[in-house]
């Protein structure tokens, strides 16, 4: 637990679990968007290394990961679907620069 979140100071029975139920949600989703942004970044890097095959490969995975969050409720559709638009379309000027 962060140090934000160490202790309840609810006095009703509804607000305790309520505030335990929070914490668990928390810490759910806060995996769930560290695995979106590592995802993410395992496509960034190599595309900055100039690497086009191997952020082709980390792609799938990576929207993978955003529609998961999406389907979990951690974030929203359009948010995932923005994101995704932009890897693409970082990939497809990776792909005319090294062509060209």
């Amino acid at each position: 637990m962060s140090r934000h979140h160490q202790r309840s100071l609810a006095n009703k029975r509804s607000a305790e679990k309520a505030h335990r139920v929070s914490e668990k949600r928390r810490l759910r989703n806060k995996s769930i968007k560290n695995r979106v942004r590592t995802m993410i970044s395992k496509v960034r890097r190599p595309l900055l290394a100039g690497d086009v095959a191997t952020a082709e490969q980390n792609l799938a995975a990576a929207i993978s990961a955003l529609d998961r969050a999406v389907s979990k409720g951690v974030l929203h559709r359009n948010n995932a679907a923005r994101r995704k638009s932009r890897l693409m379309k970082a990939l497809a000027a990776a792909r005319s620069s090294a062509s060209s």
